[in-house]
C-alpha cells in the first residue's frame, strides 16, 4: 500500500475527485482518500512514475504533498 499527502481538499466531494482520478491511472488500484488525514492510498500493480501522479492530481485542482 502507497499513500501520498494530498493538498487542497476541503470536502467530500474533493474526496471523490481525488479518487476517481487515481482510480483512473493505469497501474493504481484500491484507492482510499482520508479527508481528515489529506492523503490517498492506494494498491500499485505496477510501477506509477511520482511525475504522472503529480500531473494528474495537479490537472485535478490539487496538489501532491
Amino acid at each position: 500500500m502507497r499513500t501520498v499527502k494530498i493538498k487542497g481538499m476541503s470536502c467530500q466531494h474533493c474526496v471523490k475527485s481525488v479518487k476517481k482520478t487515481l482510480e483512473e491511472i493505469d497501474g493504481i488500484a484500491d484507492v482510499v482518500v482520508d479527508l481528515a488525514k489529506g492523503e490517498a492510498s492506494f494498491e500499485e500493480t505496477h510501477p506509477v512514475e511520482d511525475e504522472l501522479l503529480r500531473e494528474k492530481i495537479k490537472k485535478a485542482g490539487y496538489e501532491l504533498g
